[in-house]
């Protein structure tokens, strides 16, 4: 048998992609699912972002680009980070990725190696651990408790900082919990990691502007004194519905840069090319769907919370932001892998194992709000129905 690296066999994988084709599998075999497992916006991209990249399309713009992507997207995401954040953004630090994904694995291939060891959050998406893990780094939870609101406490993650920290992995609103990090938390660890000026600062804001009852993003980018080590991923998604398009970028250190462009280099050659050009029309053209889009993630997130509430044995916290619940099944009895198994294949629910995310996810399941009010409602109910049947 052959075998690959163990470098190679250490990558984990995001257990919602599994699910989603066990989901397809069934309801293609006749079964009634309702997905609440992917975290996918099931609103069609707007129009006029199709549009552009139609126009893109008819016009020629089928080539190689610049790896780093093109001149005018990057020119476009300065622009948006100063609108959203007062932030300036030299876009010669823009690297335009396909998909957030490998600013996450860049990030972690740049400060990664034996020796080396990178926290991250514990819930947490679970690509952190796996590009960790690859990059032959030892991973170092940040520990995560819902009676937190699942957010870092900057003391204890300045404890766990020694000299073979290389890397730190924050995220806020967070996945899977909807954790948002509050400004008090952020500048307090800022303030801390002025005694460790070579470790490196991700900030994953993929969901930066899915955030609800007033809150607002307290973007990294804000700390000027952190600008030279940090790395800020964010992208197209989620906020434009754009998953599909497979677009995301990131802002890095210019010492850094050089480095993350020969890995896209190295690795995919460049973004797509009309995609590009239709995520510049995302940036600088009307903004009205994305507020559709969060206003009826917000009343989801009500609804979801309210049902999950009511079902015996399961108790679930507000989430601040991006749009998963993560209730606590604790009081059901049932561990986390169980649960998920039992609900799809008996009730025919989707959902996502709290353990998925890491060890401290036992006892919790994530479901994504990114799907109708009357699919959250039945499949809260088929719930409710498969627990009261034992």
């Amino acid at each position: 048998m052959v075998l690959p690296t163990a470098a190679a066999r250490s990558l984990g994988t995001e257990t919602a992609f599994e699910v989603l084709a066990r989901a397809n599998r069934l309801a293609a075999e006749g079964r009634s699912i309702i997905n609440l497992g992917i975290g996918q916006p099931d609103f069609a991209t707007p129009g006029n972002i199709v549009q552009a990249g139609k126009r893109a399309l008819a016009e020629g713009k089928h080539g190689y680009t610049p790896g780093a992507g093109i001149p005018e997207l990057r020119e476009a995401v300065a622009r948006d980070l100063q609108r959203r954040h007062g932030a300036e953004v030299d876009p010669e630090t823009v690297l335009i990725t396909p998909g957030a994904k490998p600013v996450m694995f860049f990030a972690a291939l740049l400060m990664g190696e034996p020796g080396a060891e990178i926290l991250y959050p514990n819930p947490g998406f679970p690509i952190y651990e796996s590009v960790i893990r690859f990059s032959g780094a030892t991973p170092v939870p940040i520990e995560l408790h819902e009676a937190d609101g699942f957010t870092f406490d900057p003391d204890q993650v300045l404890s766990q900082i020694n000299e073979r920290t290389r890397l730190i992995i924050l995220n806020s609103p967070a996945n899977p919990t909807g954790g948002v990090y509050t400004r008090e938390q952020v500048e307090r660890l800022v303030e801390g990691l002025e005694r460790w000026p070579d470790v490196v600062v991700l900030s994953d804001e993929i969901y930066s502007r899915i955030l609800y009852e007033g809150r607002s993003h307290v973007s990294w980018l804000n700390y000027p004194q952190l600008r030279d080590r940090l790395i800020v991923l964010d992208g197209w998604s989620k906020t434009y519905a754009m998953t599909g398009w497979r677009l995301g970028y990131g802002v890095f250190p210019p010492d850094l840069f050089p480095f993350a462009e020969r890995l896209a280099i190295n690795s995919y050659s460049c973004p797509n090319a009309a995609t590009q050009y239709a995520a510049v029309e995302a940036l600088e053209g009307p903004q009205d769907a994305v507020d559709v889009m969060t206003a009826a993630f917000d009343e989801r997130r009500k609804v979801i919370v309210e049902e999950l509430n009511s079902v015996p044995g399961v108790s679930c916290v507000d989430p601040g932001g991006a749009f998963y619940a993560f209730p606590n099944i604790s009081g059901t009895g049932i561990d986390a892998r169980t649960l998920q198994e039992r609900l799809l294949e008996e009730a025919g629910v989707a959902v996502i194992a709290g353990t998925s995310f890491g060890h401290l996810g036992e006892g919790y399941l994530r479901f994504s709000y990114a799907a109708s009010l009357e699919e959250i409602v039945e499949g809260v109910d088929r719930m409710r129905a498969l627990l009261a049947e034992g």
